[in-house]
């Protein structure tokens, strides 16, 4: 007898409305337009609503079919909202959008699902607020009630951006045909470098011109990552120290890589041995990628970030050595020096990660959860 189906019953197509504000770097639109993108590639349409599309240009050049980019709302979409409305990482859709959620309550008899999709963390607190209510008592949307969403690395959290088409997209990758196109040497240890300005990269740097056993190629991504490196590189050489770029070039290459699109930038991560990865979007590919990382958190001014770090090398169940590495990359106070890059300690790293990558592949993923949260609210 064939086994039961007791999956839930897929949601009809729904529209969707996606709101983000670029408040700086490519974080907050990269998260929303990979969101957008995997939500159209399940059959539903979304208008993605953002104040600087700027970055899609090469991003997504391409566009994705069932996605509409628009610009920030000054006046009420005529069609009236979508099925579900979600803010992004906290900004405040336009109080005009508000009233046609409130307006289309009353005309549909029941409201669209409005959600605030929120940072990811993994502190304790995400699961205690994940999915809790928060109603509107004023304003144009008085009445209504927005739900709080957390992405998170917990079954109790809403899950992790992951397209359904990865783990195929993964497994059709050429890792050394991409490797010889860019010119890394069959032994190189290939780093991607995608930070904002690290205080360690100059001691990277220099243990990556002393090491013995192989040489180093370091593909750095444009804008603050590659100003970074030119920066370090300028104060070596201002210190009298030789710039292994130049003098050594045997023992460390440096390539400095286009602005690519964000499938391109997920077989970057796949290529390299090491990646240097900042922000919220890139965290998550480093951790379908599987190979070791270190990230660089958005520093904050209260130093907020220092907790959310320590969170996730907990949760990582981080060896020391790479705790040791998260801690000198993003400067906290008494962080000690970065830990020599042996293949010992590559080894530790990677079988970190792939751990942690196979305990977040048994969870349902961030878009699954939201059509089933959505399912629950409708």
């Amino acid at each position: 007898m064939a086994a039961s189906d007791t999956s839930p019953p897929a949601l009809p197509a729904l529209r969707w409305d996606v709101f983000c504000q670029v408040i700086d770097n490519y974080g907050d639109i990269g998260v929303c337009w990979r969101l957008s993108a995997e939500l159209a590639a399940r059959g539903h349409t979304v208008r993605l609503w953002t104040d600087d599309a700027s970055a899609l240009a090469w991003m997504a050049p391409g566009g994705a079919s069932g996605v509409q980019v628009l610009p920030w709302p000054v006046q009420a979409p005529v069609d009236g909202p979508g099925d579900v409305v979600v803010e992004a990482f906290g900004c405040e859709i336009p109080a005009l959008f508000v009233a046609a959620i409130a307006g289309a309550a009353r005309t549909r008899g029941r409201p669209p699902v409005w959600i605030n999709l929120e940072y990811l963390s993994a502190e304790s607190y995400v699961e205690r607020c994940h999915t809790l209510p928060s109603p509107l008592a004023s304003g144009p949307g008085a009445g209504l009630t927005r739900w709080f969403f957390y992405p998170g690395f917990t079954s109790a959290t809403g899950g992790l951006l992951r397209e359904q088409d990865l783990p195929a997209r993964q497994a059709a990758f050429d890792r050394e045909a991409w490797r010889a196109r860019r010119g890394i040497a069959p032994d190189a240890l290939a780093l991607s470098l995608f930070c904002y300005e690290p205080p360690a990269l100059p001691e990277l740097l220099a243990h990556l011109h002393q090491r013995q056993d192989a040489p180093a190629h370091l593909l750095a991504t444009p804008g603050r990552a590659a100003a970074a490196l030119r920066a370090a590189l300028t104060t070596i050489s201002s210190q009298n120290r030789p710039e292994p770029a130049s003098i050594k070039r045997s023992a460390l290459s440096i390539s400095y890589l286009p602005r690519c699109t964000q499938q391109a930038f997920d077989e970057l991560l796949w290529a390299c041995d090491l990646n240097f990865v900042r922000g919220e979007d890139s965290l998550v590919r480093a951790l379908w990628a599987g190979q070791p990382f270190v990230w660089q958190i958005y520093p904050q001014h209260d130093d907020a970030h220092h907790a959310k770090l320590l969170a996730l090398l907990d949760w990582l169940d981080a060896p020391p050595s790479l705790r040791r590495a998260h801690l000198a990359w993003n400067g906290l106070p008494g962080a000690p020096a970065l830990p020599p890059l042996t293949p010992r300690t590559l080894a530790e790293w990677r079988a970190c990660a792939q751990s942690a990558r196979d305990r977040l592949a048994q969870g349902a993923d961030l878009v699954t959860q939201l059509l089933g949260f959505v399912r629950e609210k409708s």
